[in-house]
């Protein structure tokens, strides 16, 4: 299954397939409700480009590995490079708003946490990071108060608004740009609501930017 970055009205993106720059604990509900602490500053990792797969499709999860936990994320595409840059030009770089599932193996995460290692194998491993299409900044408007919304088997899961971020989207790009370059075709995940959980072989989803962008999919 390959996936190519694509605007919500089908036209097609002429960028390439980056890295997926993801941020932990930035809604303080989620982090309480898996007993971590709330971080002082952004706490950063990534997935690669394989990780990616079109949300629009029917998804598989991984067999043998524990349980599979969904996190529902607005998703930023990057349309420029950026390094070092402050909010302002943060924002100009931006090239689409969309929404992601960041698939992470619970148990595995939970063990390797334990051990102090790296959580890579628990989070980037492929088609870890179901990825919708994209609306324009513009569509979109404010990116301090932008809903998202989960629902499983017609029951809502997850529901946040950006607004709840302990870091706020510009803030996090231009801290991410700090520390690595941004670069075109790039996607920037911005924290999960609180309401995680399992997910299971035959659920159907219901994956929103609320009022602008749904996708229907599911598990199979």
């Amino acid at each position: 299954m390959t996936y190519q970055h694509r605007m919500a009205d089908g036209s097609a993106l002429e960028l390439p397939v980056g890295k997926v720059v993801c941020v932990g604990r930035n809604y303080a509900e989620h982090a309480r409700e898996l007993n971590n602490e709330v971080p002082s500053e952004p706490l950063l990792f990534m997935k690669p480009a394989t990780a990616l797969v079109p949300m629009e499709e029917p998804f598989g999860l991984p067999q043998g590995r524990g349980q599979v936990h969904y996190e529902t994320e607005i998703a930023v595409l990057i349309g420029e490079p950026l390094s070092r840059v402050d909010e302002q030009s943060a924002q100009q770089g931006i090239a689409g708003i969309g929404v992601a599932l960041d698939l992470t193996l619970r148990e595995v995460q939970s063990t390797l946490k334990a051990k102090g290692h790296p959580w890579e194998k628990a989070k980037a491993f492929d088609g870890s990071c179901p990825l919708s299409t994209f609306l324009t900044p513009a569509t979109v408007g404010d990116l301090t108060d932008v809903n998202i919304r989960l629902s499983i088997n017609g029951e809502v899961r997850q529901e946040g608004n950006s607004r709840q971020m302990i870091t706020p989207i510009l803030q996090l790009i231009s801290h991410i740009s700090d520390w690595f370059s941004l670069q075109p075709g790039d996607v920037v995940l911005t924290g999960t609501p609180a309401g995680v959980g399992e997910l299971k072989s035959g659920d159907r989803l219901r994956v929103e930017i609320v009022d602008l962008l749904r996708v229907d999919t599911g598990v199979e």
